[in-house]
C-alpha cells in the first residue's frame, strides 16, 4: 500500500501490536465481500477522484483553454495552499476533532513571515512557524487535557489569531513587504522543470505524512483515536498526546501554507483566509474522510482539494458567473458527499458483517 494509497480506519481492536495489520474482529474475508460493497467501499474514500478524472476530460474538451499546461500549473500553484491547510485539518478530524482556526492562522503566518523576511529566510520561517504552532498547541492543550469542545476552542483561537494580526498590521493598515529578489521570495515564486516550488513543497508534505499515517503507530494510533476514544484508552494509547499532536500539526501547516503564500505575494496580506477553514472542511470530507472520525486519507483530501480547484477554475472559464458560484457548488458537492458517505458507510458495515 503507497503512502497516499487507499485509506485507513479505525485500528482494530485485538491484541496485535500496533502497526501490524491484520482482518478487524468479525470481519467478511475478502473473497465473501461482494462487488457492490467494494465498490460502496471505494466510493466512500475516493469518490472525489471518480468526479474529478471526468469532469477534467469534459472540461478539457469543452474549453481548450482548461487543458493548457499554464493552465494547469496556475490551477495547482492556486490549489497548494489549502492543501498544505487541509492536511493539517484531515488529521484533526480523523481523530473525531474539527479545527476552526486554520484559515485565521494561515493569515497571520503571511503576516509574521512577511514582518521577519527583512532579516532572512531563516527568520521568515521560524516566526510564523513558532507562534502558529504555539496557537496549535494550546488548542491541543485545551481540548486533549481540560477536555473543552474542540469547535468552542477553535473558534476562539480563530477570533484570537485575527485580531492579533490585526494588531500586528495597525487594524489592517500596514502592509509588510517581502524583499524582492530574496531568497524567501524564491521559495513562493520560484520553480522547477515548471513546476512552482509551492506545489513541489505541499506534495512532499502529503507523502511524509501518508507515510507516517500508513506505516507508524503514530498513524495507527490517531485512526484508533478516532474510532473510539474510549477503547483507545482501554489499549493503553497515548490519547491525550496524540490529539494534543494533531493540533499542533495543524497549526504548523496552516501558518507555513501562510509563509509561502506571503512569499508568493511578496507581502503580508491581511485580508486573505477568512472562510479558508470551511473550504479545507468541505476538501477533506469530500475527500471521503468521515466527519465522526476514524476513516480517512491524504489521497482523499488531495482530490477534494483539486476538485475545488478545478470548480473555481472553470466557473472563471466560463466567464459569465462570477466566483461567488463556487461556494454555491462546493457547498453542493458538500451536502451531496455527507449523505452518500451515510449511505456507504452503512453498506460497508453491513458488508463486513458475518
Amino acid at each position: 500500500m503507497s503512502a497516499l494509497g487507499s485509506p485507513k480506519t479505525a485500528a482494530p481492536l485485538p491484541s496485535a501490536p500496533l502497526g501490524k495489520g491484520g482482518p478487524s474482529p468479525g470481519s467478511a474475508p475478502a473473497s465473501q465481500t461482494s462487488g457492490k460493497d467494494r465498490l460502496a467501499s471505494f466510493l466512500q474514500s475516493q469518490g472525489a477522484l471518480a468526479i474529478l478524472i471526468p469532469l477534467i476530460l469534459i472540461s478539457s474538451f469543452i474549453y481548450p483553454t482548461f487543458a493548457t499546461l499554464d493552465n494547469a500549473r496556475g490551477v495547482t500553484v492556486q490549489a497548494s495552499f489549502l492543501a498544505i491547510v487541509a492536511l493539517g485539518v484531515t488529521m484533526v478530524i480523523i481523530t473525531g476533532g474539527i479545527d476552526l482556526s486554520v484559515g485565521s492562522v494561515f493569515a497571520l503566518g503571511g503576516v509574521l513571515a512577511a514582518w521577519a523576511s527583512q532579516w532572512g529566510m531563516i527568520p521568515a520561517l521560524l516566526v510564523p512557524l513558532a507562534v502558529c504552532g504555539a496557537i496549535g498547541a494550546v488548542n491541543g492543550l485545551l481540548i486533549a487535557r481540560a477536555g473543552m469542545a474542540p469547535f468552542i476552542v477553535t473558534l476562539a483561537s480563530l477570533l484570537g489569531a485575527r485580531g492579533l494580526l490585526l494588531a500586528i498590521t495597525d487594524e489592517g493598515a500596514t502592509t509588510y513587504l517581502v524583499p524582492k529578489d530574496s531568497a524567501f521570495a524564491t521559495l513562493g515564486q520560484g520553480s522547477i522543470w515548471g513546476f512552482g516550488y509551492p506545489i513541489l513543497i505541499a506534495l512532499a508534505l502529503f507523502g511524509v505524512i501518508g507515510v507516517v499515517l500508513q506505516r507508524t503507530s503514530f498513524g495507527q494510533t490517531v485512526f484508533a483515536v478516532g474510532g473510539s476514544k474510549d477503547a483507545a484508552t482501554l489499549m493503553g494509547l497515548p490519547v491525550a498526546r496524540v490529539r494534543m499532536t494533531v493540533y499542533l500539526m495543524s497549526g504548523l501547516l496552516a501558518g507555513l501554507a501562510g509563509a509561502i503564500n506571503a512569499a508568493r505575494l511578496s507581502s503580508g496580506v491581511t485580508i486573505i483566509g477568512v472562510g479558508m477553514e470551511l473550504d479545507a472542511i468541505a476538501a477533506v470530507v469530500i475527500g471521503g474522510t468521515l466527519l465522526i472520525g476514524g476513516a480517512g486519507s491524504v489521497s482523499g483530501t488531495l482530490w477534494g482539494v483539486l476538485l475545488l480547484a478545478v470548480i473555481q477554475n472553470l466557473i472563471n472559464q466560463i466567464g459569465s458567473l462570477n466566483s461567488s458560484y463556487q461556494s454555491v457548488v462546493s457547498g453542493g458537492f458538500l451536502i451531496l458527499v455527507v449523505v452518500s458517505q451515510r449511505y456507504l458507510t452503512a453498506r460497508t458495515r453491513r458488508g463486513a458483517a458475518p
